[in-house]
Parts: C-alpha cells; sequence; structure tokens
C-alpha cells in the first residue's frame, strides 16, 4: 500500500515538473532562445497566407504524382474544390472569434485577424453575420430571425451544391488512384 503512495506521489511530482518546464517555454523562458515575439518560434506578423496555399498545392502535386503537364489542369479545378468546401465550413471565417474580429482593443499583435478581415466574405459568411447581428439586437422580432435562418440555410445549401459540382469537374481529370488520394485527404467525399 505504501508503495502505492510513492509512486502515486512520484508520479505527480513528475507531472508537476513537466508542466512548469511546458509552462515556461509558454511563456518565452527559454534560457536566451530568442526564438520570435511569443517565444513560441511563431512570429504571428510574419505568416504569408500565399506562401502557406503554394506550399499545400505543392504536398498535393507530390502525393497525386501529377506531372506539371497534368498538373495545369488539375490544380485550377482543386483550387475550385478547396475554395468551395471553405464555403460550405465557414461561417464566420475563423474558429474561436467572431470572423476574426476580436472582442477586446487591439494589442498590436492581429495582423492574421487583420488579414482575415480583408478577405472576400462568402455569401454564408454573410448570411451568418446577418443572423449574429440579429441575434445581438435584443429588440429583433422573431419573424426577422426566422428569415436570417432561411438565408443562412439556403447559403449553405448552394454551398454543398457548388462544392458537388466542383468536385465532380475534378474527378473528371484523375486517374483511380489520384482520386483515391483526395478521398482520403478529404478533398473529395
Amino acid at each position: 500500500m505504501k508503495a502505492n503512495r510513492w509512486l502515486l506521489v512520484a508520479a505527480l511530482v513528475l507531472t508537476m515538473g513537466m508542466s512548469a518546464s511546458a509552462f515556461a517555454q509558454a511563456q518565452g523562458g527559454q534560457g536566451g532562445n530568442n526564438r520570435g515575439q511569443n517565444g513560441g518560434g511563431r512570429q504571428r506578423g510574419n505568416f504569408d497566407p500565399a506562401q502557406m496555399r503554394e506550399r499545400y498545392m505543392n504536398q498535393i502535386k507530390e502525393q497525386l504524382g501529377s506531372p506539371d503537364d497534368e498538373w495545369k489542369l488539375i490544380q485550377p479545378r482543386l483550387e475550385k474544390v478547396l475554395n468551395a468546401q471553405r464555403e460550405t465550413r465557414s461561417s464566420r471565417g475563423g474558429f474561436g472569434n467572431r470572423g476574426g474580429r476580436t472582442r477586446g482593443g487591439n494589442n498590436g499583435d492581429n495582423n492574421a485577424n487583420n488579414q482575415q478581415n480583408t478577405r472576400p466574405q462568402t455569401a454564408v459568411s454573410q448570411a451568418s453575420d446577418d443572423l449574429r447581428k440579429a441575434l445581438e439586437d435584443k429588440s429583433t422580432p422573431p419573424e426577422e430571425i426566422t428569415k436570417k435562418i432561411a438565408a443562412l440555410h439556403e447559403a449553405r445549401e448552394k454551398a454543398k451544391a457548388d462544392l458537388a459540382a466542383a468536385q465532380k469537374d475534378l474527378r473528371e481529370l484523375l486517374s483511380v488512384r489520384q482520386e483515391a488520394t483526395l478521398i482520403e485527404s478529404g478533398i473529395l467525399d
């Protein structure tokens, strides 16, 4: 019985030590290791979505084993599918916050949020924003909220139809192996 208690205490001490170390690293206390503004290795102000998209597309090209001439045909249709997927998934353009907007003041480190706000708004995100605004206004009549819900449902259904059409167009160019690769990666249904 005493051995089990000592084992439990040792595990607890080890866990606490590891947690403290992780916390110190998250706070930037890495002993003089200068890894950016936030100490976590990422510099928020240097995020380039175009570069990230290009790397992603190159990875897909490699996975598909597409030669350059074939890729020139596949890439535009693939981009159309990816854009249609983004339209069906996003209501407000981001996770955890509303369309990239912050609730508090600008803390000087909102470059990612500012980039998100400059992205053109989709029909789904516009309908979602309209519904959110109606809900925030406590005086909005129920009939108006019902209209906003219907508009959001309609925008989502249209986005799903657009996605299905884009996926069909892409499939026309793919071999069975390439199609399977894109199904496995979640790009095709």
